[in-house]
């Protein structure tokens, strides 16, 4: 199952030249970037790992990509999201968010139901990942990156 969240979800992952394309395109309107990472992708996760501080001050899409690799590089088996902020209202408001990587296996969700008083049926989803402990959630089987 493939996580979807974002802009570009339902799209074949970007290569690395369609990335530094978005990245100029959210630099040239003076969206300044930054760099994300979890194990945990639940849609309600919002708030994932923090890859340094926003780049404020990067103006060249060269030094974004370079962070989105470091941050891959570092979590080889996370998921990495690259998010662009636009600061035109006086507040700080994604204007785009998308994912550069995934694991290679993505175990999907389950849902489980439950059925209440009054024919009520809540429903939640669980992602499979959390069956297994944080930072080893996306490691293969076999125990091998």
């Amino acid at each position: 199952m493939r996580i979807t969240q974002g802009t570009f979800s339902y799209l074949p992952d970007l290569t690395d030249d369609e990335i530094a394309a978005q990245v100029a395109y959210a630099l040239e309107r003076g969206w300044p970037c930054s760099v994300e990472f979890t194990d945990d992708p639940h849609p309600r996760n919002t708030y994932w790992e923090m890859w340094g501080l926003p780049m404020f001050d990067l103006t060249d899409p060269a030094g974004v990509v370079h962070e989105v690799n470091e941050c891959r590089r570092a979590y080889p088996n996370h998921y990495v999201r690259l998010n662009a902020y636009d600061a035109g209202y006086g507040r700080q408001t994604t204007a785009l968010s998308f994912i550069v990587q995934r694991p290679a296996d993505e175990p999907g969700f389950r849902v489980d139901r439950e059925e209440t008083s009054d024919r009520q049926v809540r429903v939640r989803l669980h992602p499979y990942a959390l069956d297994r402990p944080q930072g080893s959630r996306y490691v293969s089987a076999e125990g091998s990156d």
